[in-house]
């Protein structure tokens, strides 16, 4: 998770890696959720906050939780062993 750390996140979802240079941009959802992830949060913490912010199903929730961690596992901001704690 060394990488998701060393990111700049600003409250409008403008993302800097300080290790590429790169610069991106999330949506609420992504910001929320890179933000919990950075955090220590795990998976019922970070689709309780989702609910809460976005009162989206949870079920739907999971599942993109754990698919947008798939893509930072992809992109390397987590390592490939990163699994969110239940």
């Amino acid at each position: 998770m060394e990488a998701l750390q060393q990111l700049a996140i600003s409250p409008t979802g403008f993302i800097f890696d300080p290790r590429s240079g790169a610069t991106f941009s999330v949506n609420p959802t992504a910001r929320m959720l890179l933000e919990g992830i950075r955090d220590g949060l795990g998976l019922a913490e970070l689709e309780q906050q989702l609910v809460s912010e976005f009162h989206s199903p949870a079920a739907d929730l999971r599942r993109d939780i754990l698919e947008f961690t798939h893509i930072l596992r992809d992109e390397g901001l987590l390592s490939s062993t990163f699994e969110l704690e239940p």
